[in-house]
């Protein structure tokens, strides 16, 4: 399936919010913003810039705001997904058709607009911290010298989710197991998690 393909599966789809997302659509199809498709949501761009996304869940549909942090909020709606974590996104929630208001909607989305033309931005803070190698991976760096190679050529994050899975075992014998299964992977380059996300 091709983007638009996805899109049209996605606003079509039936679904208790359905109405809902098409309405946020039309809304959002009078601006600039670009319709994309990615995470399995629409995404909405402006100059390469991911500035919302449109969503359905199970009790609520909404809009979320990649750098909704800026934005200025005066009613009070805007939503934090994860407090203490989510230093950029928020979201608007509606758990029903009656609670969207399209021009107040709009108001968000058009602010949001002008807040990515400007360049406001908050950066996912990178983890620099060196990654700390497990025993049982240290010694089968020894007796396998391919592995150790392979796993130096693996970006910092996925040597971290390796050491992390491996050591995170309590019994040697379960982070043994872990090890063994881990090992082709990491010869082969690929991460713990890859196939999830690249579904």
């Amino acid at each position: 399936m091709d983007k638009a393909e996805k899109l049209d599966a996605y606003f079509s789809k039936p679904s208790p919010w359905k109405e809902g997302i098409n309405q946020l659509r039309d809304i959002i199809g009078d601006t600039e913003l670009k319709e994309e498709w990615k995470w399995s949501f629409p995404c909405y761009t402006i100059n390469g810039r991911n500035v919302l996304g449109i969503g359905r869940f199970k009790n609520h549909f909404g809009i979320w705001f990649f750098q909704g942090v800026f934005l200025k909020d005066k009613k009070g709606l805007l939503r934090n997904a994860q407090d203490g974590k989510t230093k950029a996104m928020r979201s608007l929630h509606y758990e029903s058709l009656e609670d969207l208001d399209e021009n107040l909607a709009l108001e968000y989305i058009l602010e949001a607009i002008e807040n990515a033309k400007e360049g406001k931005e908050i950066k996912p803070e990178r983890n620099t911290k060196k990654v700390a190698i497990p025993e049982e991976l240290e010694n089968a760096f020894q007796k396998k010298e391919e592995l150790q190679s392979a796993f130096q050529k693996l970006t910092p994050s996925k040597q971290r989710e390796y050491a992390e899975h491996i050591g995170g075992a309590k019994q040697e014998a379960t982070r043994l197991r872990r090890l063994e299964k881990c090992v082709p992977m990491i010869i082969e380059g690929v991460g713990l998690h890859d196939k999830y996300k690249n579904c």
